[in-house]
């Protein structure tokens, strides 16, 4: 029988892995109608420590897929696409691509901050906290009062770490998440106060205002991140403000004059001693829900309203009657019964195109078609009709997960225009400054786009996502894309990229 050198790759462990990495997962489940009170609560318990244990394999996981995308071929410093100006990245993993995160979003169908938050949560576990990394893989410490001890340590010291972790994982187990944050802070206070800085100085440098679809039917929720005192201060202003509305006779909920009190103060409608703020608003409808002939929602700037708050919205700006507000502008985007998006316009110019009717033929109908996607053009830059389009199309950022506004996205040639890709509608699409960085410079990633916008991104460890334009109806339930993450609390967009050029 032949030898086997003791460094030799076992012959069939390849395709052993390979099946079953390729099997779908399963979970041992005891039949819970025939478990006693007594059984169900040990099960639950047992259901908790594999959830432990889980969440140290997904650390491991993550870690190795890291260790596989190593930095040495991201853009070299002074090279273009290199790390500069705003929108240059967070500083992530040593030694690790710029581009993992993004990656492990792909991977794990979730926003990029949540990918780079575990990545980093797993980095903390292998560099600061073994400690806490065992007890996790022992099911002995469950995943929450985990990330407290990554909250409180990661800015400090490795070796400083080591020394707090030592003296809270004997009980952090049988502490509330709040109590074992107040030890820990406390401890790292006594040896480290200077990391404590470092948290502080990190959350306020991560702080942002965002705003995100509401639970409820046509309200939306206005979020900002504040140092703790000045957050108190700002609701017990708006509290105060309300509660005089409501001495004054105003019969409003308490709540909802909480709201309109601190719409009032950001808008300010009673100060004319600025120049006044114009807005842009996009109207998303069917037409036959216009005419009442349908209850299908709307949507305002990409946030979903009602049909009747859409329709009193438009008979509030006089839309309906083919008259644009004062100080404002009305976009249309017109659309297939599929939704797919065939042109864009304004109120004023569609009311130019119904009086000229079709030049060809004349005034009567004559079926050609008044407005359809901009043709394309030999130049590099996208036209403003081309550029419009898009971003009506699109909407936001369309690499998977991301979701940032098309204020601050840039209209990208799917297949490159070096490569002999048209500047042409159906070879756009809406990708944020680092999406369309990480598309020009990452090696090992794919992006095909059909001619109506459906966009799909494919990773260097061949994971694949499809991206929908926001508009076009869901297909078949058997090929539904994954929906965007938003991580319910919404991820951070982000740093504005200001005047910076594109990297490229």
């Amino acid at each position: 029988m032949p030898e086997i050198e003791d460094d030799a790759p076992p012959v069939f462990a390849g395709g052993l892995l390979d099946l079953l990495v390729a099997g779908p997962p399963e979970v041992q489940r005891l039949p819970v109608a025939l478990l006693s009170r007594e059984q169900k609560a040990a099960e639950l318990a047992r259901v908790q420590a594999r959830k432990a244990m889980d969440a140290a394999y997904e650390a491991e996981l993550v870690l190795g897929l890291a260790d596989d995308t190593p930095d040495d071929l991201d853009p070299a410093p002074g090279t273009p696409g290199a790390t500069r100006g705003s929108w240059a990245p967070d500083p992530e993993l040593p030694g690790v691509s710029e581009f993992f995160p993004a990656e492990l979003a792909v991977v794990l169908n979730c926003g990029r901050r949540s990918a780079s938050l575990l990545a980093h949560r797993a980095w903390v576990y292998r560099e600061s906290l073994p400690a806490t990394r065992a007890a996790l893989a022992a099911g002995v410490l469950d995943e929450a009062r985990a990330k407290v001890l990554v909250d409180v340590l990661q800015h400090t010291d490795p070796a400083v770490a080591r020394r707090v972790e030592s003296q809270l994982i004997g009980q952090a187990a049988s502490w509330t998440t709040h109590m074992l944050r107040k030890r820990a802070v406390a401890a790292l206070l006594a040896v480290d106060a200077d990391a404590v800085d470092a948290r502080r100085r990190e959350a306020e440098r991560q702080a942002d205002v965002r705003v995100y679809p509401s639970p409820r039917e046509g309200m939306s929720t206005l979020a900002a991140d504040l140092p703790a005192p000045v957050a108190a201060a700002c609701f017990d202003l708006v509290d105060q403000l309300a509660v005089l509305l409501k001495q004054d006779g105003d019969d409003r909920p308490l709540g909802q004059l909480r709201a309109a009190v601190l719409a009032d103060l950001l808008q300010r409608p009673w100060d004319d001693t600025r120049p006044p703020v114009t807005a842009h608003l996009q109207l998303i409808a069917t037409l036959s829900a216009l005419a009442g002939r349908s209850s299908e929602a709307g949507e305002v700037n990409g946030l979903p309203i009602t049909i009747g708050q859409l329709r009193d919205l438009l008979t509030q700006i006089d839309a309906l009657g083919l008259r644009t507000p004062g100080s404002g502008s009305v976009g249309l985007a017109l659309t297939d019964d599929n939704g797919t998006l065939r042109a864009t316009t304004t109120l004023e110019q569609l009311r130019r195109l119904a009086r000229r009717g079709c030049t060809v033929h004349g005034q009567d109908e004559c079926g050609c078609a008044l407005l359809d996607r901009p043709g394309g053009t030999d130049a590099y830059a996208p036209s403003a009709a081309q550029q419009t389009f898009v971003h009506t199309r699109d909407r936001t950022c369309r690499f998977p997960g991301c979701g940032q506004r098309v204020g601050w996205a840039d209209a990208d040639h799917v297949i490159p225009h070096a490569r002999g890709g048209p500047t042409d509608c159906a070879n756009l699409c809406c990708l944020c400054r680092s999406h369309h960085r990480l598309k020009t410079f990452a090696r090992g990633w794919r992006f095909t786009m059909t001619a109506d916008g459906v966009l799909t991104v494919t990773t260097p460890s061949g994971i694949t996502r499809t991206t929908w334009p926001p508009g076009m109806r869901p297909p078949p339930p058997a090929a539904t894309p994954p929906p965007d993450d938003t991580d319910a609390s919404p991820t951070a967009p982000p740093a504005d990229p200001g005047d910076d050029p594109p990297p490229f």
